[in-house]
């Protein structure tokens, strides 16, 4: 039985305002075209499907008409849980009906632990066990008590996490013995999780962040029982293994969730079960939309943009001037630069005009301090706009604004 384990897709995501959908639609007519010719049997998706608990209507087409096409091929299961991003009633609202498809979905801690223990068969007969276990949220594994301490609640996050894992797994374990009664054998336990492992490695920019607030409730491999013979994790975008255990991994997020996962290899993991041992091999997801970050003076910026077009490059910029003189214009020399490629401007950070405008505000203020506006007119005073300006420059930032509080999020 051919697994296929994935995670972190985070549909609907956006980077620094620029839709992504081309990218996911890319992405996921790739690991459709991956499962027929891989002959996957069953597709795991390890949480964080959307980005946000409210996915625009753009998002939630991408997945349902994904979910049709894999019904369809060779693949005769799909399950999936919920990650912190995803909203548990949003994932769990048509289970029913995705059932008809084949598609499992775990959105959050069952009433009946027993439903987390999912059989897949083929032709009535079991072909594994899957342990979905979602996202499990404070509230589902730890009862607060008057005067506990940080290491207190820390103890009750890894205990609660732990004993659920166990439970799940004892199902699981009950359900293996009896099929092998029966006369059934090689019925491997496949668990899966979102969640954050001691010494998983993040990179700057991914989105990743402590599940458990005022926590470092990160859990070791000893936590999880020995009767999993796979175990497919979600949550770190970097792909994984946890400590010393191969069979224990987190394959990644697909595409880069921002520009300090530019250069790195995204991946999906097959699992090859030819009995309860599993193979395992890494496979490469290719690159739908490059992301380049530079940093440097308007001369090194210059010298890298003109090497990424002599390569006729499409890529998304960020970049980071960090010469000594203040460029107010930066941005039009920039445009300028472009003006004859193919290549955008998602980010720029003018580092002087960053300390010129921090050194501007009253040292006694902070940005908590602060609204949208008094940024703008901070702005206006660092760069000494005359008064003459100020009125329409204002008048057109109010517009942008209000264009902003205005907009339907969930039109795509």
């Amino acid at each position: 039985m051919k697994i296929l384990h994935t995670s972190d897709w985070h549909l609907g995501r956006s980077l620094y305002g620029r839709k992504r959908y081309d990218e996911f639609t890319a992405f996921l007519d790739w690991l459709a075209q991956t499962i027929e010719d891989e002959r996957i049997d069953a597709l795991i998706v390890a949480g964080d499907v959307f980005d946000t608990s409210t996915p625009s209507n753009r998002a939630q087409e991408l997945y349902y008409r994904f979910l049709c096409k894999v019904s369809t091929s060779c693949c005769r299961h799909v399950v999936i849980i919920a990650g912190n991003h995803d909203s548990p009633s949003f994932l769990n609202a048509p289970k029913e009906l995705l059932r008809a498809l084949n598609v499992y979905v775990v959105g959050s801690k069952t009433e009946a632990i027993e439903d987390e223990a999912i059989v897949l068969q083929r032709d009535e007969q079991p072909e594994a066990i899957v342990c979905a276990v979602p996202y499990l949220r404070d509230k589902d594994i730890r009862t607060v008590e008057p005067g506990e301490t940080i290491d207190d609640k820390n103890a009750k996050l890894v205990d609660g996490l732990k004993n659920h894992y166990a439970d799940v797994c004892a199902i699981a374990e009950q359900k293996r013995f009896e099929f092998i009664k029966a006369g059934q054998t090689d019925i491997p336990i496949i668990a899966m999780g979102h969640l954050f492992t001691a010494g998983g490695k993040t990179v700057d920019g991914d989105g990743v962040r402590e599940l458990y607030v005022g926590s470092l409730a990160h859990v070791e491999e000893n936590v999880f029982p020995a009767s999993i013979d796979y175990l497919a994790l979600g949550h770190l975008h970097v792909p994984q293994s946890v400590g010393n255990k191969e069979h224990i991994r987190y394959c990644g997020s697909p595409i880069p969730m921002g520009y300090g996962e530019a250069t790195q290899d995204k991946k999906v993991v097959l699992v090859n079960f030819n009995s309860t041992n599993p193979v395992i091999q890494e496979i490469q997801v290719p690159c739908f939309q490059q992301l380049v970050r530079i940093v440097g003076s308007l001369n090194d910026i210059h010298v890298k943009i003109e090497q990424l077009k002599q390569k006729e490059s499409r890529a998304w910029l960020e970049i980071e001037y960090t010469g000594r003189d203040i460029i107010g214009n930066l941005r039009e020399i920039l445009d300028e630069a472009l003006a004859d490629s193919a290549m955008e401007i998602r980010r720029i950070k003018n580092k002087r005009v960053l300390d010129r405008l921090i050194s501007a505000i009253d040292e006694n203020e902070t940005l908590d301090d602060l609204n949208a506006g008094d940024v703008f007119t901070s702005c206006l005073d660092a760069f000494d706009v005359p008064d003459e300006d100020r009125e329409e420059l204002t008048i057109s930032y109010n517009e942008i604004i209000q264009s902003l509080d205005e907009e339907d999020v969930n039109v795509e």
